[in-house]
């Protein structure tokens, strides 16, 4: 374990806060309750590694080690999909609210003006970025963005990328890659990067540059926001949410049953 590793584990908040469901290690947050803890690691300069969880990358994660330990040594872990959310409270394990890797990315951005933090925007097509950079222009005219790359390189330029992050003064890195792609990249660079909050965003830069439209709020409050990405591109996407979502049914169904045999053992 590295120094702020040790440091965030003692945190007050996340230390009272985290708990387990299906193996993962979750931390029991709010929204404000992470911009502030991203807020208090930009200010001190003390680095924070922060992911999101959801039901493809809960399922995934017990199938691929490298992808587990990947997630279990960040330091900040929110509960992203509402499957999620749900399955935990079915379980017995309490969460606040969904904390979406989307709503984090457009919250901190918006803190990041307020505060004068300059973000480095890392992934997706250079199209969608050009979008991203017009779109932030117009939402926060104050926000300078400290450096933008698209995600189309190969492992060997990796270490040019790292040093051009850190050669641009920034206090916080999105990264705009696929699982597990963006996991392993922050976890290999993670004691190198110099900006302060780092986490992956996944599609987020293609929701925020108009690439793919988000499902509407009523959608996403009914847990139907995945059905409304298989709408959009359903030759791509069916058979990834289909084989998920059947392989968390049966994790929750399993994990429920199992709660429920130890409760009546114990009562």
């Amino acid at each position: 374990m590295n120094a702020h590793d040790s440091a965030w584990a003692r945190h007050s908040l996340l230390a009272s806060r985290r708990r387990e469901f299906l193996g993962a290690p979750l931390h029991a947050l709010t929204m404000a309750e992470t911009l502030a803890i991203a807020d208090e690691a930009m200010t001190l300069r003390r680095p924070l590694h922060h992911v999101v969880v959801n039901v493809a990358k809960l399922v995934n994660m017990r199938k691929n080690a490298e992808l587990q330990e990947d997630v279990a040594t960040a330091d900040v872990i929110n509960v992203d999909g509402i499957g999620v959310l749900w399955g935990a409270r079915l379980c017995g394990v309490e969460f606040p609210e969904r904390v979406a890797g989307v709503d984090i990315m457009i919250n901190l951005l918006g803190l990041c003006a307020k505060r004068g933090f300059r973000p480095y925007l890392l992934g997706a097509e250079q199209h969608v970025l050009d979008a991203v950079t017009k779109r932030l222009a117009k939402d926060h005219p104050n926000l300078v963005v400290a450096g933008m790359r698209n995600g189309y390189f190969k492992p060997e330029d990796e270490a040019a990328i790292v040093e051009a992050i850190n050669a641009s003064d920034a206090n916080c890195l999105l990264v705009a890659m696929p699982t597990p792609r963006k996991e392993r990249f922050l976890k290999r660079y993670r004691d190198e990067l110099a900006p302060s909050f780092v986490m992956g965003v996944g599609g987020s830069f293609d929701v925020y540059g108009g690439k793919v439209a988000r499902a509407p709020k009523l959608i996403q409050a009914a847990g139907l926001e995945w059905l409304f990405r298989v709408a959009q591109e359903p030759r791509r996407l069916w058979r990834r949410y289909y084989d998920t979502n059947t392989a968390y049914a049966g994790l929750l169904l399993r994990e429920f049953w199992n709660r429920q045999q130890r409760r009546n053992v114990n009562s």
